[in-house]
């Protein structure tokens, strides 16, 4: 994978769009359009902060050939996982107030339709934590069959 292609895998992988990742980098959105189309390429310094708000070493960036390990790509989705479980313990709380006069109201109701997304949002981070789980045994599995 090259640069440019990391870029996109990495925004896709934490569910960010061009303009949030933009947003959150203080570059405009047509910035990362280019860099991940690889007719640009972001300074050092943004190569450092890449490195940071994507939870990666600066090698895996910088060289084509480096790969993530399967321990760094679960170290990532744990850091999600944890953000998530700080968006359920908000939720249990709103789930109680919201059902603590038995009427739901269209206030509610979109803090219902909020609530049902983060939910959405936390299954797709396990669902991705049970899959490297599999992967990784699978690995295991066929390392030890070729001893």
């Amino acid at each position: 994978m090259n640069f440019a292609e990391k870029i996109i895998y990495l925004r896709k992988q934490n569910r960010c769009s061009q303009e949030s990742l933009a947003e959150d980098l203080n570059v405009s959105r047509q910035t990362i359009s280019k860099w991940e189309l690889g007719t640009s390429q972001p300074t050092m310094d943004m190569i450092v902060t890449l490195s940071a708000y994507f939870h990666v070493s600066t090698d895996y960036l910088l060289k084509d050939d480096a790969q993530l390990e399967d321990s760094d790509a679960l170290a990532r989705i744990v850091i999600r996982f944890l953000n998530s479980a700080q968006s359920m313990e908000n939720i249990s709380k709103e789930l109680v107030e919201i059902a603590r006069d038995g009427i739901i109201d269209d206030e509610e109701m979109k803090r219902l339709e909020i609530i049902t997304k983060t939910i959405d949002e936390v299954q797709a981070v396990i669902d991705e934590i049970q899959a490297l789980i599999k992967s990784s045994q699978e690995k295991a599995k066929k390392q030890r069959n070729e001893q």
